[in-house]
């Protein structure tokens, strides 16, 4: 059976004060996708993960959410009298956005991707802290979990932002530059991770590094004020220095391409 579409973004533009970042964006993302987005700086990557996460509005066009029919461990798992039927999403953000002097430990933020799964005013529950448990582990944190943000490196922080990410077991998983700040060891393991998610949800993976990128999603797609979308991996460097707008180069490493600028001059009016 094909898989079904879960998001349809159609004709969407978007931007801050009067100016537009993105225009006319078509994209649809099934279950179980892998979708890569790149893009140059200031493309319009971030602003499009706001638009289909609903932290910012489009100016134009619309975004249709086709959520999975809860399981009936879902079901039988929640607490409250009624199942929430809207599509379900973790989200990973950029590093630089996350306030590290907040007083959270590791356990407390990802508990914190299970607040949408209990009643408002409600505690935690054992369960709720068995499934931390799980998750710490599976990140690699264990013995950290009463230890503040603030106090730990670049990479556990990611992890511990991971871990929130996927707690809930949500549908689609999205992630803006999540390599950032994660030792060498880690990124493999980060991979191996995903791998293993998305036999169960969509994921949406934002990054820069094209070269591993291209190595670990099924389709990619281009940002760049529009979005040229490519059905799988197998990209040209026409197509990536048409929507980068300078030459690039890819050049076999390994088993791992890379991505360089070739030697080029830019017109200036």
């Amino acid at each position: 059976m094909p898989a079904s579409p879960i998001i349809e973004i159609k004709n969407l533009s978007a931007g801050y004060d009067n100016r537009t970042v993105l225009h006319d964006i078509n994209l649809i993302i099934y279950e179980r996708d892998f979708l890569g987005i790149i893009g140059p700086n200031g493309g319009g990557k971030t602003t499009l993960i706001k638009c289909i996460l609903g932290l910012l509005k489009p100016t134009a066009g619309e975004i249709l959410y086709h959520p999975c029919p809860p399981s009936p461990s879902e079901i039988a798992n929640c607490q409250s009298s009624t199942v929430n039927c809207q599509l379900s999403m973790g989200y990973l953000p950029q590093y630089s956005s996350i306030d590290r002097k907040f007083p959270i430990t590791v356990e407390e933020v990802i508990l914190s991707g299970l607040s949408s799964k209990k009643p408002l005013a409600s505690r935690f529950t054992a369960r709720h802290r068995e499934k931390a448990s799980a998750v710490i582990a599976r990140m690699g944190l264990e013995g950290m979990e009463q230890r503040a943000i603030g106090a730990l490196s670049g990479g556990q922080l990611q992890r511990a932002l991971l871990g929130r990410a996927i707690i809930s077991d949500p549908q689609v998983v999205i992630l803006d530059e999540p390599s950032t700040y994660i030792d060498k060891h880690f990124e493999a393991r980060l991979y191996e991770l995903l791998a293993e998610i998305n036999k169960d949800c969509a994921i949406i993976l934002v990054s820069h590094d094209i070269g591993t990128v291209l190595q670990q999603v099924k389709s990619i797609a281009c940002v760049n004020e529009t979005l040229d979308y490519h059905p799988d991996t197998g990209v040209t460097e026409e197509w990536l220095e048409r929507n980068f707008n300078c030459p690039i180069e890819l050049l076999g490493h390994g088993t791992l391409p890379h991505r360089i600028l070739k030697e080029h001059k830019h017109s200036h009016g």
